[in-house]
């Protein structure tokens, strides 16, 4: 068995349970933590095909019941000493990994260690798997971690080499664009099919509809930016799509009926602004919104709508919708929440 730490937007420990369990027959989930999750399966990282996480590591080895003052300490040391865990996980490289760096965090904060010991962790790593060490642009990355998880009174340092090799999602998108993993889980509450027809009223840079038309397969995606430059960017980037595939009309949502025949939709997954990159003062807004919901959704239809995490949004629903499920969640330090609505038949 192979025992992975995955990262993911914390909030979500009972939908990543169940993706994870429904993906993995065979899965053991060894700690379900806020923002992490510690499991082991036979699969393979190339056949795990997981979008929900922001990261995925391969652990070394864990060191239980850590003490918070020097558990990063205690455990290099115990490595620098023999204690390496699963020690073919340091080795076992590809011919593209060639350098590695040590990243020391302590709750999910980068913390600092003494250079010489640093210094030895770095040559035993180096020995053991032939890779040279590169601090500033590394192939690769070993972890040491500490966590202390008060609701499950246990504390624990764990070894790891990270898997995913791609920078950060802060430094790859632009400015008000969601993460892949938090599309990838909004398409999924909204249990798209690939032969329905799916509608983003406040797209932007298209992340949901990427990760609806490439992971879900959906055939007709309906998206809607009143920001020229999101718009043009949207529709430069799913130019290649067949047509019909992929429709984006430059206008604000309140258009959309005059655009898109009435209950012609089957889900709306969206991420319209409220607050996170842009302010919105209008008190009629959840209201119009809901109102060109109601318009364009099927009977049936679902709704999935990231927003803050109060009650200005709720306080704005009309009858014809029932609230499924409400996730809160942490992005990017704010509190937000997704809702999923269903439209009563």
């Amino acid at each position: 068995m192979i025992l992975y730490y995955a990262t993911f937007i914390p909030g979500l420990q009972t939908f990543i349970a169940q993706v994870i369990k429904e993906r993995l027959s065979d899965v053991k989930i060894n700690k379900l933590l806020d923002g992490a999750v510690i499991f082991e399966t036979e699969t393979s990282y190339d056949k795990l095909n997981f979008f929900c996480f922001n990261n995925i590591f391969a652990v070394i080895g864990i060191m239980e019941q850590a003490q918070d003052a020097n558990a990063l300490q205690d455990h290099i040391n115990a490595v620098i000493h023999g204690a390496y865990g699963d020690e073919k996980i340091i080795s076992a490289n590809t011919k593209n990994i060639r350098t590695f760096r040590i990243v020391i965090s302590r709750e999910n904060t980068p913390a600092s260690i003494d250079e010489k010991l640093r210094l030895k962790v770095e040559k035993l790593i180096s020995d053991i798997s032939g890779l040279k060490i590169n601090r500033t642009l590394p192939d690769t990355e070993f972890w040491f971690l500490y966590r202390n998880e008060e609701n499950q009174k246990e504390n624990f340092s764990v070894f790891m080499k990270r898997l995913t090799l791609r920078p950060s999602w802060e430094k790859t998108l632009h400015k008000g664009e969601l993460p892949p993993p938090l599309a990838w889980t909004l398409c999924r509450l909204a249990r798209l099919s690939h032969n329905e027809t799916v509608l983003d009223p406040f797209c932007g840079y298209g992340s949901i509809p990427e990760s609806a038309l490439k992971h879900f397969h959906i055939t007709k995606f309906i998206a809607c930016d009143n920001d020229k430059r999101s718009a043009l960017f949207s529709a430069e980037r799913f130019k290649k799509r067949k047509t019909g595939e992929f429709i984006i009309h430059q206008a604000d949502f309140s258009a959309l009926p005059t655009l898109i025949a009435e209950k012609s939709i089957d889900a709306i997954v969206t991420d319209p602004p409220w607050g996170q990159y842009k302010e919105v003062k209008d008190a009629a807004f959840h209201v119009k919104m809901f109102e060109v919901f109601a318009k364009l959704l099927k009977d049936g239809g679902r709704a999935v709508v990231l927003y803050a995490n109060d009650d200005e949004l709720l306080r704005a629903v009309p009858d014809c919708f029932k609230l499924e499920n409400n996730l809160q969640i942490l992005l990017s330090g704010r509190k937000a929440a997704v809702y999923v609505f269903f439209k009563k038949e």
